[in-house]
């Protein structure tokens, strides 16, 4: 069986047509929305982290309340950008989520993306060590921070603390096991992927990705999975890794569904330019009537090769509508091809 969550970038706008008007609207339908696909028999529940924008920013808050929420239902980010972040801090909170959620913690991390701001990673208190690009630091905070989820102790504790210590080094608290394992790199390269691979990552490889053969995007992800693969193989990690793609699907089962993404039918891959340097392809969005859309996702090798799926979803269409989008994939679409 394949795992199917959803992808929530978190928009919100004070604009016609938007069920998202405001940050707290975007905060607590999501909350919503991940007690609804859980209830619909969705696996997981995935949230975008974009910063100095209107979009979800900031993920444990958000991650702790559904998890106190929910009961079955992987909680997830897609992705976390390590150049701005503090891997203690992060170990910490991630931490607490974990254990709040009872173990259902999937985060995705990686470099990041394109920026709202110029270098907004300054902002926060970061800078690349001399000769390193702010990519290079990215990958620094990442090693540091499975170092530090390993949980062994490390820092030297003081002889007259306040509250009694446990003997030998300490380490950083909550500690929640097995996150370590339950940390996926958001790769948009086939080197990165055999990176996060060595590191014993997960993978999750989005419907954006370096253009660095040509072909549609599917068929290079496929190579990607199947290079990140290879390389955990060699590396002689004991367990099973998991890979994650992410697709834009809308079932057309309704005049509104047809309204909305009706247009999309006839969609491909796009192909541009990140940060003026980086040739990049943009994957296809999918909108069909069930059957052809069965027929379509079949030939997705990507898709295929994955253990799980990250269904995007329109969250500014509201919490009823996008619960409406996952029924009707795990209801019309999945079973057909032997995801459930």
């Amino acid at each position: 069986m394949k795992k199917i969550g959803f992808l929530s970038f978190g928009h919100w706008s004070d604009s016609a047509g938007s069920r998202t008007r405001s940050a707290a609207d975007a905060l607590l339908q999501s909350v919503d929305l991940a007690v609804a696909a859980e209830e619909l028999g969705a696996d997981g529940a995935y949230f975008r982290v974009h910063h100095f924008a209107r979009q979800l920013a900031s993920p444990f808050p958000l991650l702790s309340a559904i998890g106190a929420k929910t009961s079955r239902i992987e909680i997830g980010t897609g992705v976390i950008d390590m150049r701005y972040e503090n891997p203690m801090y992060f170990a910490e909170d991630a931490g607490a989520a974990d254990l709040i959620s009872g173990g259902r913690l999937q985060l995705g991390i990686s470099r990041g993306s394109p920026e709202q701001v110029i270098d907004g990673w300054r902002y926060f208190g970061y800078e690349p060590s001399e000769g390193d690009s702010d990519a290079d630091m990215a990958r620094k905070h990442t090693e540091v921070l499975l170092t530090v989820l390993q949980g062994r102790g490390f820092a030297e504790p003081n002889p007259r603390p306040m509250f009694p210590n446990p003997p030998g080094l300490l380490r950083v608290e909550p500690h929640s096991e097995g996150l370590r394992d339950r940390i996926w790199w958001g790769s948009g390269s086939n080197a990165t992927s055999v990176w996060a691979a060595k590191l014993g990552m997960n993978l999750q490889s989005s419907t954006l990705k370096d253009d660095e053969t040509g072909e549609p995007l599917h068929v290079q992800q496929r190579k990607q999975i199947e290079a990140y693969r290879q390389a955990w193989k060699d590396a002689g990690h004991r367990r099973r890794p998991r890979v994650s793609v992410s697709r834009s699907i809308f079932a057309l089962t309704s005049d509104l569904d047809r309204a909305y993404f009706g247009r999309n039918a006839d969609s491909g891959d796009h192909i541009g330019m990140i940060d003026e340097k980086t040739r990049a392809i943009f994957g296809r969005s999918y909108a069909a009537e069930p059957d052809v859309l069965v027929k379509q996702l079949a030939n997705d090798e990507a898709i295929q090769a994955a253990d799980t799926l990250l269904l995007t979803v329109p969250n500014q269409l509201g919490v009823d509508y996008n619960a409406h989008v996952l029924e009707n994939i795990l209801t019309h679409v999945a079973p057909e091809l032997g995801w459930r």
